[in-house]
């Protein structure tokens, strides 16, 4: 008998048809009115964050707008929100406005057609083609290489954290697994982490870095090509399955770095450059057609919504 998989999300399947799901207990959150969930329902177990497109009142901003989990701690994502902003680059997802003195904690983004990962897959109707896993991988690379040469960590990487948009992805919920517990505590079964994405160093309390952005990285690009976060044996492509393999070992001296699985998903020189080995691989057709025709449809329905009770697009 199959034993169950330790990770999140399971078998990437078409995702039924969205409902209408209850309104938060504000329509507005700061200066923004809510128009949407980012998030499908069944995601929101293991989705970092609350997370809504919503509009200013004078309707000249349309943001995405992050807010604490219910029982989170809000310090600690106060904390996060105002760290995230020292994460910069092409495949960031910034931090531009955070809630003010004396608010309920929020950070908002500039707004992006964007599907997560998981929500992706499920338009697909399964694993994505391995030239977008690799152009993914590649620009996730790229980001973590940097923050680690800057003496960050993310801490916080996960499926549900990469968005892909029409010109790349963009990678979101900076710091998650510090918020989610303090450095000490047990991080397993905690809410909106995911289990499969988190290095076993870091679910035993430890404190997060560089190798287990490392261990995040392998479970999204083992999550992208397979459907599971942590795959069966020769379930991975056998052209990524060494190096993903790698990422996922349990002990963080036998994981690569960021900067070596750049190396190991980017197309050989003179194709890349050292400032954006992912320009080559983002080209037309880095995603598939379904996806591609789900972000357009998003992108539409947001222009012509108007603020109200958040619904599903």
């Amino acid at each position: 008998m199959e034993q169950p998989r330790p990770d999140a999300y399971g078998p990437a399947v078409p995702a039924p048809a969205p409902t209408p799901t209850p309104a938060p207990p504000s329509r507005q959150i700061g200066p923004y009115h809510l128009i949407t969930r980012l998030d499908p329902p069944h995601s929101a177990p293991y989705t970092p964050w609350r997370r809504f497109v919503a509009r200013s009142a004078d309707g000249e901003r349309t943001v995405l707008l992050n807010a604490p989990l219910p029982g989170a701690d809000p310090a600690r994502f106060a904390v996060e929100a105002d760290a995230a902003r020292r994460l910069l680059g092409p495949w960031v997802a910034p931090v531009t406005e955070l809630a003010g003195p004396g608010e309920a904690p929020w950070y908002a983004t500039p707004y992006l057609p964007a599907l997560p990962l998981p929500v992706a897959l499920a338009v697909h109707g399964g694993p994505l083609p391995e030239r977008t896993v690799r152009a993914l991988g590649v620009a996730v690379a790229e980001t973590l290489e940097a923050a680690h040469a800057q003496g960050l960590t993310h801490a916080g990487l996960s499926p549900a954290a990469v968005l892909l948009t029409g010109d790349g992805p963009r990678l979101s919920c900076f710091g998650a697994v510090r918020a989610a517990a303090p450095d000490g505590e047990q991080r397993t079964g905690v809410a909106g982490i995911d289990p499969g994405s988190l290095a076993p160093e870091q679910a035993s309390g430890g404190r997060p870095r560089p190798p287990g952005d490392v261990y995040a990285l392998g479970s999204v690009l083992a999550y992208a090509s397979t459907g599971h976060t942590v795959p069966d044996r020769g379930e991975l492509p056998p052209s990524l399955g060494p190096l993903i393999s790698s990422c996922l070992s349990r002990d963080p001296a036998d994981r690569p770095t960021a900067a070596a699985v750049l190396a190991g998903l980017a197309p050989p020189a003179p194709h890349n450059t050292v400032l954006n080995s992912a320009g080559s691989l983002l080209t037309a057709g880095w995603l598939p057609g379904r996806v591609v025709a789900a972000i357009a449809h998003q992108s539409a329905s947001v222009l012509a919504a108007e603020p109200r009770t958040p619904t599903w697009n």
